[in-house]
């Protein structure tokens, strides 16, 4: 049983975690230093200069912004983000936009010049909006680490707000506290009541997505291509599940998620396979629900030596934790469910993240797959050992090369990967 003060420290975790979002997280990141700056400026702004990490312009590049029409970009968030006004949404800042509105983008897009430049930090999510009007009053807004977490505002050049750099948002929970065994303990012995708003509205709301992706003509389909070819079995539709809510996402549909560890894609991909695999195995409500929570605190977990954003694809740490919680709804002990996460992490570690896109849903697709394949290869008396390559014995230690990996490894891989997708 857990200490009173670890189950405290995970239950806010969770609500700290699991926040609802419209649309792909860095372009929302964008539109809400621009709503902020607008609002602090009080009106519409004339020209913009931005200075942005790697991470937002790929990540921005090729994904719809929700509620504009379809438009793609880093200048068609920011202005929609000038248009909205309304930063106290947060990440769901876009979602209260007018049809009046919306019919002005075309024309602010045009009207507003957007200078967009790299930081020259080395930050893995930054964004430095500077917002000019033609009478010379201006806004400068600066957020770092977290989508939301905004460490420094001036106005008219006269610093108005300003935290430490690296000073996490809202005092936000030490996550060291996190470990496989203390998750699976959690999941085992929380009181529902604890839990239950955060992890039903992460239900229902990553549900109605996949929904709409499984019917829709979203992105490149991948969640229905998995349900046509894939045959009639449990594990197509845990994968097919997820894809599509990322095909939605990823092609613009105004439907919220609940996101993990700041994205979308790896709170669809931590929880859908698990609600799924409930589901259709007739189980009930508070067991679905103990699952998912044990899939996104292993997805967190991981996550937390990475960083929000980096080059390894978030959704191999989060299809790891989505076979690691149905492991633990087939009642898995310990040794399994851990066993359960090695082997995912050494089949599927050298994916890559090339921004946000359609193709997000495949990748979604195929991290599920290594983390289920990992389940039933211990299933059937089979592991990867200590020494081969990044693995290392015992889960923590190889949790820890993974981070290492993507943290620092993996940083010139980034530059490249920006520098392929922008030339």
């Amino acid at each position: 049983m857990l200490d009173k003060e670890i189950y405290c420290s995970y239950v806010d975790i969770l609500k700290e975690e699991l926040l609802p979002a419209m649309g792909c997280t860095e372009p929302i990141a964008l539109a809400f230093a621009a709503a902020k700056a607008k609002d602090t400026l009080g009106v519409m702004p004339d020209s913009c200069h931005l200075y942005v990490c790697g991470n937002i312009i790929k990540n921005v590049k090729a994904v719809v912004v929700p509620n504009t029409g379809g438009l793609k970009g880093i200048s068609a968030a920011i202005v929609a983000g000038f248009i909205s006004g309304d930063p106290s949404l947060e990440l769901e800042v876009l979602s209260k936009i007018t049809e009046e509105e919306k019919k002005t983008l075309a024309s602010e897009l045009e009207r507003i010049p957007i200078k967009i430049d790299t930081a020259s930090n080395s930050k893995m999510l930054y964004i430095d909006l500077l917002a000019q009007t033609h009478d010379g009053h201006s806004v400068e807004v600066v957020i770092e680490d977290e989508h939301t977490n905004i460490t420094l505002i001036k106005k008219d050049g006269i610093k108005i707000f300003s935290k430490a750099s690296g000073e996490a948002a809202s005092g936000e929970t030490d996550r060291s506290c996190l470990s496989v065994e203390r998750i699976y303990d959690f999941a085992h012995s929380v009181k529902i009541e604890d839990v239950y708003d955060i992890i039903k509205r992460q239900i229902d709301y990553n549900t109605a997505i996949s929904k709409e992706g499984l019917k829709g003509n979203w992105g490149a389909r991948i969640g229905q291509t998995i349900l046509k070819t894939g045959g009639d079995n449990i594990f197509t539709k845990v994968k097919a599940a997820a894809a599509a809510g990322s095909d939605a996402r990823m092609s613009g549909c105004e439907l919220p998620v609940v996101i993990v560890s700041g994205s979308g894609n790896q709170g669809l991909t931590a929880s859908l396979p698990v609600i799924t695999f409930a589901r259709e195995n007739g189980m009930s409500e508070e067991e679905m629900i103990r699952g998912v929570v044990f899939s996104d605190l292993i997805t967190i977990h991981q996550k937390t030596s990475i960083g929000r954003l980096s080059a390894f694809c978030g959704a191999v740490s989060a299809g790891c934790g989505s076979a690691a919680g149905i492991a633990f709804l087939n009642g898995a002990d310990l040794k399994t469910v851990s066993h359960t996460i090695v082997n995912a992490l050494a089949i599927a570690s050298g994916m890559i993240c090339d921004g946000a896109k359609p193709s997000c849903a495949a990748k979604i697709a195929v991290a599920i797959e290594a983390g289920l394949l990992g389940y039933q290869m211990y299933l059937n008396g089979n592991q990867f050992r200590d020494g081969e390559g990044i693995i290392k014995k015992g889960v923590e230690n190889t949790i820890n090369n993974i981070g290492r990996l993507a943290s620092k490894g993996m940083k010139e891989t980034d530059k490249e990967i920006l520098d392929i997708m922008t030339k």
